[in-house]
């Protein structure tokens, strides 16, 4: 990625001194505003409305440290609106009303107005429909940012009223040029620092794609430094207990664990155990990701291979009984066992089937062939009269015998695949079929 890719300050004539590093080199115009060029580029969408001087309400969503903060605030400033902010951590209804009050007052002297609202999938419901008609009526322009799917977090009326943008997350050669242009900028160390090979390297892969951690993590580092100089030891010293970016509940966790299901039922070993592994470095409870794999066993091996449930379950029981990290390398095994175990979702597929007949049709009866008789007037009923006991039959099957329902006779829901154990069962389920045709032929001729 080119230079053009960095959230970088440059200057910021207005910083304090005492100001954590980041806050000190943050961009203070949108020529220092370096990065999400795919937002604004030449042709971004973002480039494009400020070319037409059309700004207009949005949701910025994108994970911490890309700068939604400062880019919301260089686009007030870009068209000289005024910047109101709220944060929807610590604000409610009041302090709705009184940046509500202060837009008004700037709608009549005709200035324009932009609130910003971080975190906004904090806010609930009704906080969130409190903005709605100021939106409409024009009295700010909104924008919002979230780290989390605005699909899922935000109102479907204030989404149908602004535009969402999506920030990326920064690579490692971009942060590499953060750094460096941190340890030499007058509001940084102003060369006062040199760092070893490897260390802005280091630094850059531990905030994984979040400029502020980056600049955080230099600033500890250059604390902790002697005779000015940033060393590896130093760089591993300040990197204790830091985690990659995993976010319990959010749009992280979702995905990795999509991404080790999929892996699972793609068969891919390498691919499970890796999103496995980055979940557990990003601070997983390992019991939530045992309780996982025991679904993937009946959803997606099933009776092609049935050891995969046993082995699933008795990966969780060791995490339960010894936890880390042996109950982890449990958990590991059982998820590499299912990524190369024969594939089948014939059960799934056969109960998601019955549930939706289920549903969508009456609730059929017994039939009276299969009920129970505990008492002599259900004896008297015909309950249990002419069930055929299949231990008493040959090769302990009753021929002909229908088990379901008689409106629904025939159905056919498990449909075994033909892959693994499955192909047994499937080829045992042809044979029983058989001799039912058969059980069924012979009473026709005997009728």
């Amino acid at each position: 990625m080119s230079a053009d890719d960095l959230f970088f300050q440059q200057d910021a004539d207005q910083a304090q001194n005492h100001a954590p590093l980041a806050a000190r080199l943050r961009p203070t115009s949108l020529d220092d505003y370096f990065g999400q060029t795919h937002l604004l580029g030449p042709a971004g969408p973002l480039r494009l409305m400020l070319d037409q001087r059309s700004l207009h309400s949005m949701i910025l969503w994108g994970p911490p440290g890309v700068g939604k903060t400062t880019l919301a605030r260089l686009l007030a400033q870009s068209e000289e609106c005024d910047f109101l902010s709220l944060s929807a951590v610590m604000a409610g209804i009041k302090e709705i009303r009184e940046v509500v009050a202060k837009a008004k007052q700037n709608q009549a002297q005709r200035r324009k107005t932009v609130l910003f609202v971080d975190e906004v999938h904090r806010f609930n419901k009704s906080q969130q429909d409190a903005f709605l008609p100021y939106v409409e009526d024009g009295t700010f322009i909104f924008i919002g940012a979230t780290t989390e799917n605005p699909s899922f977090e935000l109102n479907n009326a204030l989404l149908s009223r602004a535009r969402v943008y999506v920030l990326k997350s920064m690579d490692s050669d971009v942060l590499i040029t953060v750094l460096e242009r941190a340890l030499g900028s007058k509001l940084g160390f102003s060369g006062r620092y040199t760092a070893e090979d490897g260390v802005l390297s280091a630094l850059a892969k531990a905030a994984d794609g979040d400029a502020r951690t980056a600049l955080n993590l230099l600033e500890i580092a250059s604390q902790l430094s002697t005779d000015n100089i940033i060393t590896l030891n130093v760089v591993a010293t300040s990197l204790q207990n830091t985690f990659r970016r995993f976010d319990k509940g959010g749009d992280a966790f979702y995905d990795q664990i999509s991404a080790l299901h999929k892996s699972v039922r793609g068969s891919d070993p390498q691919g499970a155990l890796y999103w496995f592994a980055r979940m557990i470095d990003g601070g997983c409870d390992p019991l939530y990701i045992a309780r996982r794999v025991v679904r993937m066993a009946s959803e997606d091996i099933g009776n092609a291979d049935p050891r995969a449930l046993t082995i699933s379950l008795n990966a969780w029981d060791v995490q339960e009984r010894l936890g880390s990290p042996e109950g982890e390398l449990a958990i590991a095994q059982a998820i590499s066992y299912l990524a190369c175990a024969a594939k089948s979702n014939a059960v799934y597929k056969a109960y998601n089937k019955i549930l939706a007949t289920i549903r969508q049709q009456p609730s059929y009866d017994v039939p009276i062939h299969l009920r129970n008789a505990p008492t002599k007037l259900m004896a008297e009923m015909g309950h249990g009269n002419e069930y055929r006991y299949a231990h008493d039959e040959e090769n302990a099957f009753a021929a002909g015998e229908c088990y379901l329902p008689e409106e629904l006779k025939g159905s056919r829901f498990y449909q075994p695949v033909e892959r693994g154990l499955e192909q047994k069962i499937s080829e045992k389920l042809r044979y029983l079929d058989e001799l039912n045709r058969t059980a069924s032929r012979q009473r026709y001729n005997e009728q």
